[in-house]
């Protein structure tokens, strides 16, 4: 009779339960819900948020006990998952997973997501987890490790390329690259021309080093300038104003000029 009352153990049951954090990922999930849900004064109790440690974010378990503690959980995930998910080779998640920094970022964020959907008081989140999160995993799994580890860990194969693209010439080229775009925006119109070879003739100011024929704003010279073509005939800039003749502005402004010296 007790023996008809014995749960299954680990080797007879059909399925296992999905692996439960430690107590310091545990307190780790509370304080979020703490700062999710909490009154005002639970919130402040914890500090700036923005440092609270993340479970499916590693980088952010800064504590040393807490990071071991997300380590162990989530190799107890992985086994889980390769146990009870896992039937073509292909996508068994290989035991070098902590030397694969693509499969921790995505194991955490996907027992987190399992975690989750384990909680929730209907199906709906699991269905999403077998149906979206696993099988995208697995393909990404798949693309990125293909059978580069199926006898052993292999070195990085593209350590070489992120050598050279971390290497001293190419990193001053992209800072260089950025310095520019980041940089102040460069005048689209027309230059503004030395203030010393301009003449006013007739309300018109012209440059006598180029004969461009410039209008006057409000800020100084403004205007678009009216530029002399090769056979001496004007050409009107956009948004500038109509002319008559350059050669003749020219010569209005050479005949002022001796009119002054006069």
């Amino acid at each position: 009779m007790m023996d008809d009352l014995v749960g299954p153990t680990r080797e007879d049951s059909i399925v296992l339960a999905f692996p439960r954090p430690g107590r310091l990922v545990e307190h780790a999930y509370w304080e979020l819900q703490i700062a999710a849900s909490g009154s005002p004064e639970q919130v402040r109790a914890l500090g700036d948020l923005r440092r609270l440690p993340r479970p499916w974010d590693p980088p952010t378990c800064t504590h040393p006990d807490l990071r071991l503690d997300i380590w162990l959980w989530l190799d107890a995930v992985v086994s889980w998952i390769n146990h009870e998910y896992t039937w073509d080779p292909a996508s068994f998640i290989p035991g070098c997973w902590a030397e694969h920094p693509h499969l921790v970022h995505d194991l955490a964020v996907l027992a987190d997501q399992r975690r989750r959907a384990g909680m929730a008081n209907t199906s709906d989140a699991l269905e999403d987890w077998h149906r979206y999160a696993l099988p995208a995993f697995h393909d990404r799994l798949k693309e990125r490790l293909r059978n580069h580890c199926d006898n052993g860990h292999q070195p990085w194969p593209s350590i070489s390329r992120h050598v050279r693209h971390s290497s001293d010439p190419h990193r001053r080229r992209r800072v260089q690259l950025f310095s520019i775009d980041a940089g102040p925006e460069q005048p689209t119109g027309p230059p503004i021309p030395n203030e010393s070879s301009l003449r006013l003739v007739d309300g018109e100011i012209i440059s006598l080093e180029s004969g461009d024929v410039y209008t006057p704003g409000e800020d100084g010279v403004t205007g678009h300038p009216l530029r002399c073509s090769s056979a001496g005939q004007p050409k009107r800039e956009r948004g500038g104003p109509d002319a008559t003749d350059c050669s003749v502005a020219v010569s209005r402004s050479e005949s002022g000029r001796a009119d002054g010296q006069s």
